[in-house]
């Protein structure tokens, strides 16, 4: 069970429609090595669960299409159907994590707000259960327009818009780790790392997602605010709509980077939490000193913490154990493997009694604290 879950996403606006090119070829490309005892990919494969959505609008992409790159307008497909841009469609859990932080509260698994099912299009809904369903650990959505490798946080918490042009970094508690995610992508791209590219200039071919502009329901901040994955955000063509002819071009730039990036799910440290049984425990929570941002193990007991190299103290918890602390050094290779072994706490009969004898108001008594788990059917 402690093989590391991967996805891709392509074609989120309609009209970009590269990464949906690219991921068909990259799903093809895989096979195809593996069947020709390629040892890179066959390991690759292996070892990880890849998930690969090549589309996830393609009634935008009808529309782009039907347009042609010729006379393809600039936002003609990027919406969904019902019109609605589908990276700004996911529950707004950047709102809810900074006013948490402000009163020292998580910024991590943040819960959606009850409503939330009635503001989302059938594509957000399907999405958000698709990455309910698995536990991922890493990702990239693939966009067009600019030549990039953009990472949370996409939202500042004093929101900007594109058009002003103000840099407002705002980084995540991993900030180092996704820069070095995003620079992977980069740097294993024919030239995104230049950094001039489209009239703009990114240093090393990464930008914070707020630095470069404010962006309000995205899904990328959305996976990590609310799952344990990390997603980042590949835009990869000025071109939005490229030409066929162009299509060879582009693939041989990006095919390096597409399969090194998936070889990044490889890193930090992974094992499995369980009780004195060996009984796997689902949802418990993994916490690293000094980065405020904690992932939860998966249905059977397996987590995944994607870390850079170097010396962490580690905490494993879960409700009714005894938490569990150690030390690990993680190298720069394959990832560290972490078990932990919880044991259960003991309720002395002093503590039940005063506990039977406090009174509680109904609320209190019909409160129940359930840790998240990453199957959809738990999920409110």
């Amino acid at each position: 069970p402690v093989e590391p879950e991967f996805k891709y996403v392509g074609n989120m606006h309609g009209n970009e429609v590269l990464g949906r090119e690219l991921l068909l070829q990259l799903s093809e490309f895989l096979c195809e090595e593996y069947r020709r005892g390629n040892e890179r990919i066959i390991r690759l494969i292996h070892d990880t669960r890849i998930h690969i959505m090549p589309s996830m609008n393609p009634d935008g992409y009808e529309v782009a299409a039907k347009q042609g790159p010729d006379s393809n307008g600039y936002l003609t497909g990027r919406n969904n159907a019902n019109g609605v841009d589908l990276n700004r469609n996911f529950p707004d859990l950047n709102t809810l994590m900074y006013y948490s932080r402000e009163i020292s509260g998580p910024n991590h698994h943040i819960p959606l707000p009850d409503n939330w099912k009635s503001q989302v299009e059938p594509e957000t809904l399907a999405v958000i259960q698709w990455i309910s369903s698995y536990n991922f650990v890493l990702s990239a959505n693939l966009h067009g327009g600019a030549v990039v490798a953009n990472y949370p946080y996409d939202k500042s918490q004093d929101q900007r818009f594109r058009s002003h042009r103000r840099t407002v970094n705002t980084p995540t508690p991993d900030d180092k780790l996704f820069q070095k995610l995003a620079k992977t992508y980069s740097y294993a791209h024919s030239w995104m790392h230049r950094g001039w590219n489209c009239g703009d200039y990114f240093a090393d071919g990464i930008t914070n997602g707020a630095s470069w502009y404010s962006l309000s329901k995205g899904m990328q901040d959305f996976n990590y605010l609310y799952t344990n994955c990390f997603e980042i955000t590949l835009e990869l063509s000025c071109n939005k709509f490229p030409p066929e002819e162009d299509l060879e071009r582009q693939w041989m730039a990006n095919r390096e980077a597409l399969v090194a990036f998936i070889e990044e799910v490889h890193q930090g440290i992974k094992g499995m939490v369980s009780d004195e049984n060996n009984n796997g425990i689902a949802g418990a929570v993994i916490s690293v000193q000094g980065i405020s941002h904690d992932i939860t193990s998966g249905d059977m007991g397996d987590y995944f913490r994607l870390l850079l190299p170097g010396t962490y103290t580690v905490t494993a918890s879960a409700e009714g154990y005894k938490p569990l602390t150690v030390t690990t050094t993680v190298g720069p290779a394959a990832p560290s493997l972490v078990h932990f072994q919880l044991k259960q706490e003991v309720v002395r009969k002093s503590a039940e009694r005063k506990a039977s004898g406090t009174r509680m108001n109904n609320k209190a008594l019909q409160k129940k604290v359930v840790p998240r788990a990453t199957r959809w059917g738990t999920q409110r």
